[in-house]
């Protein structure tokens, strides 16, 4: 029963990261990490030409992706296919996550992408949360600029 409970709970990170940003709340979204936590979204960005620095910090990542977003870009996230390994308190999980970015004031102009993500969990209390995660694209549909601008 532990075991499920966890696993539960190790995919319910990557939902809060991907349900923070829809919602455009940023509480969820930065519970989804640990404090010292790295996101790094550079060989997703990297596909289509693009930079993205390694972000550091849950309050960077939630500060950084929310203002990214704020008021021009609406997003939707499906995750699929997760993959977990538990050793102890720490997990790593494989998944498949679909991101849609549409420019708030113009949904004509959007990015669709197809996503692997690459997470190392730890446990903090009751709760699993993100140390790392590594984020590649697979495929891509669309205008990268809905995502980060021209």
């Amino acid at each position: 029963m532990d075991e499920l409970r966890d696993r539960v709970e190790i995919v319910d990170a990557l939902y809060r990261f991907g349900l923070g940003q829809d919602l455009r709340d940023r509480e969820l979204l930065a519970s989804a990490f640990a404090e010292t936590a790295e996101l790094d979204f550079g060989p997703a960005a990297a596909r289509w030409g693009g930079e993205a620095p390694l972000m550091t910090g849950r309050d960077l990542i939630a500060d950084t992706i929310t203002g990214l977003f704020a008021g021009r870009v609406d997003t939707t996230h499906v995750v699929t296919n997760p993959r977990i390994h538990i050793d102890g308190d720490s997990a790593r999980l494989t998944a498949l996550v679909e991101a849609q970015h549409l420019l708030t004031g113009d949904h004509g102009t959007h990015a669709l992408l197809k996503n692997v993500y690459d997470v190392v969990l730890i446990r903090d209390g009751t709760r699993w949360v993100v140390r790392r995660m590594r984020i590649e694209n697979i495929w891509y549909t669309g205008d990268p600029t809905a995502i980060f601008g021209p």
